[in-house]
């Protein structure tokens, strides 16, 4: 029996979640942003550019990005998460650094970090991809030199069906194979900056899967400009209410 509707009521198996976006949430960051996708929650902020120590670690040529992906312990639809770092937090936050390192130009910052904390206070699958697309707003929000945002989603096949932003139920599907595939994209150029795979897909099924990624981060990075071009009018607007 083939995987014929969306588990939670969603009408395309090219549609994504519910999704919402904020800038400026967090008022003492430097920059910050919560980005939602159905269920899953994450609060992104930036602190720095500030001198990196030990200064062993310090770059001379430019800044460095540092990402701390953590997930609160009750956030998770499954099991609760145990505090503190694991194994697979410090794998996120890495993908989550090479994922927005190719837009960001620390060149002006040497020797310095730009610390970015993402925080999840409930999650429903595609965390990272909502971490990514947080951290992308909240750094733009932090005025650092970016050529573009990155925009994250998941995509893959749920049995037969090629899919766009699973959910926990779709991930833990029995009635057949599951692939999921996380993915970060460019908007302006459609590079990826993000691939991984979890679980099995022909080469064929992958790259309709990627190009359905490609389209459905077009959503995506409409709410994270509208984030921003938001927090900056209202403060446009607050500063001509206060005679500036």
């Amino acid at each position: 029996m083939s995987y014929t509707k969306r588990l939670d009521g969603r009408k395309s198996f090219e549609e994504t979640r519910p999704i919402s976006a904020k800038a400026g949430v967090i008022p003492r960051a430097h920059g910050s942003a919560m980005f939602t996708i159905g269920k899953t929650v994450a609060y992104a902020a930036v602190y720095g550019p500030r001198e990196l120590h030990p200064k062993f670690l310090q770059n001379p040529k430019t800044g460095i990005l540092r990402c701390h992906y953590n997930m609160m312990p009750f956030s998770g639809s499954g099991e609760r998460v145990r505090p503190g770092p694991s194994r697979r937090s410090r794998e996120i936050s890495l993908v989550t650094e090479k994922a927005l390192a190719p837009v960001l130009d620390l060149s002006d910052y040497p020797n310095a970090v730009v610390d970015v904390f993402i925080e999840f206070p409930q999650t429903d699958a595609g965390s990272r991809c909502a971490g990514i697309c947080a951290a992308s707003i909240a750094l733009a929000d932090a005025g650092l030199p970016m050529m573009d945002l990155v925009a994250a989603v998941s995509v893959g096949r749920v049995d037969d069906k090629i899919v766009v932003d699973l959910d926990y139920n779709e991930e833990a599907y029995e009635g057949g194979p599951v692939a999921d595939t996380p993915v970060a994209i460019l908007p302006s150029t459609e590079e990826f900056t993000l691939l991984q795979m979890d679980g099995e897909i022909s080469k064929e099924d992958l790259i309709k899967a990627l190009r359905l990624g490609q389209k459905a981060v077009k959503k995506i990075i409409e709410a994270q400009r509208q984030a921003l071009k938001e927090k900056y009018v209202g403060e446009e607007a607050d500063d001509a209410g206060n005679g500036e």
